[in-house]
């Protein structure tokens, strides 16, 4: 099962930046949210961190 540390070492590992990473959940936000909702539950991440990442996510 895949986690949110496990894929951010994933990402880390195909060259993306934490800049890199942050555009990516923005895209994603915005193209589609949710997808994005249900890709960030499937990590195991708590509703108030993916409330979190999805608020800054639109800014």
């Amino acid at each position: 099962m895949l986690n949110k540390t496990r894929w951010v070492e994933i990402m880390k590992a195909a060259g993306l930046t934490d800049e890199n990473m942050k555009n990516w959940h923005q895209q994603f936000e915005i193209m589609e949210p949710e997808a994005h909702q249900a890709f960030l539950e499937s990590l195991n991440i708590d509703a108030e961190e993916i409330k979190t990442i999805r608020h800054w996510a639109k800014a």
